[in-house]
């Protein structure tokens, strides 16, 4: 193990060994928002096609856009909460705001959201 002592500052740990734990952390992470990207990347387009009727150019601009949109406005509060609070809560928070989102989409009734409930359509008005 490597270590070197930085005026004013804690002992700094070098090597995968020394950092394990973070480096695992780091692997799950990427591999989990690979997964997802990878997912966007074969059923947006297959459900924009299919539901909503949409490109794949179309689809994939909705995509990037509405992503942005929610990203920046989540760093701007997650920055300023960062800066009262902390990073390690707010991350924490962040994580459990998140950790149900797959078991709600993986559960959800077949076509929620994807069509407008069929007492609002106009074939069940008189």
């Amino acid at each position: 193990m490597t270590t070197r002592t930085m005026p004013g500052s804690s002992e700094i740990r070098l090597g995968l060994r020394a950092n394990l734990a973070q480096f695992t952390l780091l692997v799950v992470i990427n591999a989990l928002v690979g997964g997802m990207l990878g997912q966007e990347r074969t059923v947006l387009p297959l459900l924009a096609d299919d539901v909503f009727h949409l490109s794949a150019y179309t689809s994939a601009l909705t995509y990037i856009a509405a992503f942005g949109a929610t990203k920046a406005v989540t760093n701007f509060f997650a920055g300023t909460w960062s800066d009262r609070f902390g990073r390690k809560p707010v991350l924490i928070a962040g994580w459990l705001i998140a950790l149900p989102v797959p078991a709600m989409l993986a559960w959800a009734p077949p076509g929620a959201g994807s069509s407008p409930p069929t007492s609002c359509s106009a074939s069940t008005r008189a």
